[in-house]
């Protein structure tokens, strides 16, 4: 049975119209009428936290965007657009799980993964900051070790700039002790970073004969193991002796949790500016959890 429809009636109104036409004012047997407001699926109509979740998406792609355009922050540029399809993501669940509740379920997996997620990162965010503002360039050390960084062709990254000027002021002020100066020849580098560190280094007064070059490594870990032996053979006692590591205060934390010998490591952390201190120390909770998570368990 049916009515004709007003064009001014409200969904509600056209609802209650619709009940007082039926016997009884109810739709036969059991089944309840749904009527879908066709209002709800535009965006000032959805519930809050989808309306936030997707001005938080446009504003990651945004900054996405804006990041990717500038040099050196690559990586926070590549994190904002993973922020931003996590977001859709969520947005996508939250809109499906009104038509099924195993979609709520998997909403709520996705939310406590994410949560426990960003917890895990933050606390090791919190460690790397923490260990990266610990600066003991003042102290006195038996040897030293010169991490490597990205060369563009023959010139050195900002990063790896930094940690050129570092070592020149440890050793000028401490001008008797030997220097590994630690990096292998990557992709995009005609030269190895050992050997753009070295000649720097050259250039601005230091002797050579208190250089010593490592070229092999790939990553921080070869960077100390394959140094140390060669501080050995210039007497260092790894054992007993106090180790002076040169980097970038972001790149401590990961020295510190690699070393595994009783030397007592003295951190000179080489100074970045503030917009590539920010993105590297970002991207660095990932590299650390990359390193000491990922990799062992998929070996």
């Amino acid at each position: 049975m049916g009515f004709p429809r007003t064009p001014f009636l409200t969904v509600a109104e056209d609802l209650s119209l619709y009940r007082q036409s039926l016997p009884g004012g109810r739709p036969p047997g059991r089944q309840e009428l749904r009527i879908y407001d066709m209002n709800e699926h535009t965006f000032f109509e959805w519930k809050r936290s989808e309306r936030l979740t997707a001005v938080l998406a446009l504003a990651f792609c945004l900054l996405g965007l804006g990041l990717q355009r500038l040099p050196g922050v690559g990586f926070s540029g590549k994190l904002s657009w993973g922020l931003a399809l996590v977001c859709l993501v969520l947005l996508g669940l939250s809109r499906l799980s009104r038509r099924h509740r195993g979609w709520k379920l998997l909403l709520r997996i996705a939310q406590i993964g994410l949560a426990a997620l960003v917890l895990g990162l933050s606390a090791v965010e919190v460690w790397v900051i923490r260990a990266g503002h610990r600066d003991e360039s003042a102290q006195p050390a038996d040897a030293v070790i010169v991490l490597g960084a990205g060369v563009n062709g023959t010139t050195p990254s900002v990063a790896l700039q930094t940690r050129i000027d570092a070592a020149e002021r440890y050793l000028k002020a401490h001008p008797d002790i030997p220097a590994v100066l630690s990096g292998g020849q990557g992709p995009g580098e005609d030269i190895s970073e050992a050997r753009v560190m070295y000649d720097a280094l050259t250039e601005r007064g230091i002797d050579p004969a208190r250089l010593i070059l490592e070229e092999q490594s790939a990553n921080t870990r070869q960077n100390l193991r394959n140094s140390l032996p060669l501080l050995e053979r210039q007497g260092f006692d790894s054992y007993g002796g106090r180790l002076a590591v040169i980097t970038n205060g972001f790149h401590m934390a990961r020295v510190g949790l690699l070393w595994d010998l009783p030397t007592e490591l003295v951190q000179v952390p080489a100074k970045l500016p503030w917009w590539l201190d920010a993105n590297y120390y970002l991207r660095e909770s990932f590299a650390i959890v990359n390193d000491m998570v990922l990799r062992p368990l998929l070996a």
